[in-house]
């Protein structure tokens, strides 16, 4: 019987199911996100992003007496060693923070006594210990890089009020924390996008969960994954003025380029999670008297899904991206941690696939991603080379 030759997918993987999951559930046509069975509107609305983080490596939302026990969990790992803030000074302040978050992470390991422990409560304290530890670190990188003292972690506050008093050294006002707080429980998981595949990749030789965390932080640091919400910022500052909007739309089109935030490889209708972030970023402009960066980019959207129909005779729409930059940029955080906040709140979702792909897949897949490609051949073509000696070459 003759073998079953499956044709090349050329695609980058898309559409194609490499494995199951139970952690989420992304519905492109309908615009629906799920984490672990929860809408991620109800998630947003109600709960905080350490109930979420538990939901995600737990499998089911936290009694109240757990969930003050995991933030307590969370408190006492935000405290990282001190050689950690020793070795950020040795680095040039113009380095790249993904970069140095990348280098930064596995530094972790060394409070972490369970490495190569198989029990499944240990990857969970490691989990714990990479939520907290990031968070530390990216604050104490943008800190250490302008020449200011690095603020320890105040145990009083939840995960996304410290971090922003360990950024700024001060307490931000309620609703810039919960705005924040809002925001990493939209961003901390979207099934298997790059840097999650990533991990999960990593995960499947059986290395421990910092070496997948770091290997998910550097998919992460590329330009096509991360980097979206920086590119849109860019583009607003570009516009700079509402009347501006019209000719830059024109320019665009006209070059064939991308309209940032608009469009998504999954999602065809609009990002759930823009949908959540566009009245928040709205509020958090009158807040810092700056909103300009909102009213741009509601008309930008506006007029660029009309334009792009008009063109293409399609219909575009909005990305988590497209507002999650003038939300975060009116809370005066730099531009360049655009892409540490992403794995500030994606990290809880990475050590949920990279323990489900390790300890908890109902249906095993083969213990190691070793997909295969179609070899073409290079100036040989497909066949064999005739090796030519080093004279006569």
């Amino acid at each position: 019987m003759d073998e079953c030759i499956l044709p090349v997918i050329n695609t980058g993987l898309r559409g194609v199911d490499v494995a199951s999951s139970k952690i989420c559930d992304v519905r492109g046509k309908e615009g629906t996100l799920i984490y672990r069975g929860f809408l991620i509107e109800d998630l947003a609305q109600n709960a905080s992003f350490e109930e979420v983080c538990f939901l995600l490596l737990y499998e089911r939302l936290p009694k109240k007496q757990e969930l003050e026990d995991f933030n307590q969990s969370l408190k006492q790992k935000r405290k990282i060693p001190e050689n950690i803030f020793s070795f950020l000074k040795t680095l040039p302040p113009e380095m790249n923070p993904m970069d140095v978050l990348q280098m930064a992470t596995p530094l972790l390991m060394q409070t972490d006594q369970t490495i190569g422990e198989p029990e499944i409560e240990n990857i969970l304290f490691s989990a714990e210990n990479l939520i907290a530890g990031i968070a530390t670190i990216t604050a104490a990188w943008d800190r250490i890089r302008n020449k200011k003292n690095v603020v320890l972690p105040d145990n009083e506050l939840n995960h996304a009020t410290n971090f922003l008093y360990m950024l700024n050294g001060e307490r931000p006002d309620d609703e810039t924390a919960r705005f924040f707080d809002t925001s990493l429980v939209l961003h901390a998981e979207h099934s298997f996008n790059a840097s999650t595949f990533t991990a999960r990749q990593v995960a499947s030789t059986r290395a421990h969960i910092y070496a997948a965390i770091s290997a998910a932080i550097g998919s992460l640091s590329g330009a096509l994954h991360g980097g979206a919400n920086v590119r849109v910022m860019k583009m607003l500052k570009e516009i700079g003025s509402v009347e501006k909007i019209d000719a830059y739309i024109n320019d665009i089109l006209s070059a064939k380029g991308l309209i940032m935030g608009l469009g998504h490889a999954v999602y065809q209708t609009d990002d759930p999670r823009a949908v959540i972030l566009a009245p928040m970023s709205k509020k958090m402009g009158q807040i810092a008297k700056q909103p300009l960066w909102y009213e741009l980019s509601r008309e930008l959207e506006k007029k660029g899904k009309a334009a792009f129909k008009a063109e293409k005779q399609r219909e575009i729409f909005s990305n988590v991206d497209f507002y999650s930059a003038s939300l975060f940029y009116a809370m005066g955080i730099a531009t360049d941690l655009f892409s540490p906040l992403f794995a500030i709140s994606r990290v809880s979702g990475w050590a949920a696939h990279v323990i489900e792909e390790q300890y908890a897949m109902a249906a095993p897949k083969p213990s190691l991603y070793r997909p295969g490609a179609e070899y073409v051949g290079d100036y040989c073509g497909p066949d064999e080379c005739v090796f030519i000696d080093m004279d006569n070459r």
